[in-house]
């Protein structure tokens, strides 16, 4: 028997609009910062609706520059249902590369790594689906956003 290789399905897309972030200064791992989330998108294919104004990024910044990505937030869907989305992951990249993103610069997202894997929940039978499902993601950083593809594992 073959143990099947997954293969990863375009689900949908995030537009997350992102408050000014509050600086909480140096914790045990990094320097530690919460980044509000305040609205956005949710664009299709499996899912439109929009981000609540609810929910954070809560970050910590190493000395490297690498940030570990620790957000929790929600979707709203076209049709009414709320679903929630728990994603974890990491950015990093080159210092120069960082120091523009930080300046708030759209910077080419080649230049820079931006992963992360999702975990979505709802109570909502029409989309029972992202319950039991993985997600993978890739993102850019922009100045008061992130853009983030989610990709179903299958």
């Amino acid at each position: 028997m073959e143990i099947p290789a997954p293969k990863l399905r375009h689900a949908f897309r995030l537009r997350v609009e992102l408050g000014a972030p509050i600086e909480m200064g140096q914790g045990r791992a990094g320097v530690r910062r919460i980044i509000p989330i305040i609205g956005g998108k949710a664009l299709g294919p499996d899912l439109t609706g929009e981000v609540l104004n609810l929910g954070a990024d809560w970050q910590t910044i190493f000395a490297d520059g690498a940030a570990h990505l620790d957000t929790r937030y929600a979707v709203k869907t076209e049709d009414g249902a709320v679903i929630e989305i728990v994603n974890v992951g990491s950015r990093h990249g080159p210092a120069d590369v960082i120091a523009r993103l930080a300046k708030g610069e759209d910077v080419d997202p080649t230049s820079y790594y931006m992963r992360t894997a999702a975990r979505l929940e709802t109570g909502d039978d029409r989309y029972a689906w992202v319950n039991h499902m993985l997600f993978v993601c890739s993102g850019i950083r922009r100045a008061s956003a992130v853009e983030i593809d989610y990709y179903a594992v299958e």
